[in-house]
């Protein structure tokens, strides 16, 4: 199974959906969110999605751990969220 994209869904006020497809036809869901700061959380899901297209979506510790540790700024309430989402 791979990822073959991603979708988000922002819902005024403040909410942030991620929907995350495989070419198994598996759709896997989350709540990437700061509340107040959607958008941002927005863009850094874009940043992190991007290496993941065509990359096995059961690897879950590996994505999180390179997501949130392998760049040069690690952790805040950006990044978990991503990250979480």
């Amino acid at each position: 199974m791979k990822i073959t994209g991603f979708e988000t869904f922002q819902v005024p006020p403040r909410w942030l959906f991620l929907a995350i497809h495989t070419d198994e036809g598996v759709t896997g869901w989350g709540e990437p969110v700061v509340e107040g700061h959607a958008e941002t959380v927005q863009t850094a899901v874009e940043s992190m999605m991007e290496p993941l297209i065509g990359a096995d979506p059961l690897r879950i510790e590996d994505h999180w751990q390179r997501g949130f540790r392998a760049g040069f700024y690690r952790g805040g309430p950006i990044l978990s969220a991503t990250a979480a989402g």
